[in-house]
């Protein structure tokens, strides 16, 4: 590709965003971001604490901010958000604007496989809850970002999830 291109990855929490945009930016020889590590890299703070200390409004104000930095680069890459980032100020907006975004829709069942205990720890939202508590809040969570998720120019689900695919439906976007 010749020209810039900013591939977006978004859904929800444990469905392999960063997993798969690593694996995609380097087929494509792109480079890769994860939006958590640049808000922790600009902040200086892991996400719990930014989240303890100073609390959800200031995080998605942060989070836009460095969502809007990285978008506004004269350069490809690949770059995968939080689950909420797509669902707050305008930001779904944002990335349609400025990338090509895709959305992984993975069922339930499977990210809860995915968040083990170690994972759960590193996401503030579902720390100190069970299996069922877990569950509920994915299922809610499903609920209120369906909308900004649906707004994706790509959307890959179930056995279409692969490095392969993304590249193969990236292509023939890039084509049209």
């Amino acid at each position: 590709m010749t020209y810039t291109s900013k591939i977006v990855l978004i859904g929800m929490p444990g469905c392999g965003k960063s997993t798969l945009g690593k694996q995609v930016a380097k087929q494509l020889n792109f480079d890769f971001y994860d939006l958590d590590e640049e808000i922790v890299k600009t902040e200086g703070l892991e996400i719990p604490k930014i989240f303890m200390n100073k609390g959800e409004g200031y995080f998605r104000n942060l989070e836009t901010k460095v969502l809007q930095d990285l978008l506004s680069v004269d350069r490809s890459f690949v770059l995968s958000t939080g689950g909420g980032a797509p669902c707050f100020n305008d930001n779904m907006d944002l990335i349609n604007d400025r990338g090509i975004s895709v959305f992984l829709d993975v069922n339930l069942d499977q990210i809860l496989q995915r968040l083990t205990n170690n994972e759960v720890e590193k996401r503030p939202m579902f720390q100190g809850l069970d299996t069922g508590e877990i569950i509920l809040k994915l299922q809610n969570l499903l609920t209120d970002r369906g909308a900004f998720y649906d707004k994706a120019k790509i959307k890959l689900s179930g056995d279409d999830i692969s490095t392969e695919h993304l590249i193969s439906e990236l292509m023939s976007y890039f084509k049209s």
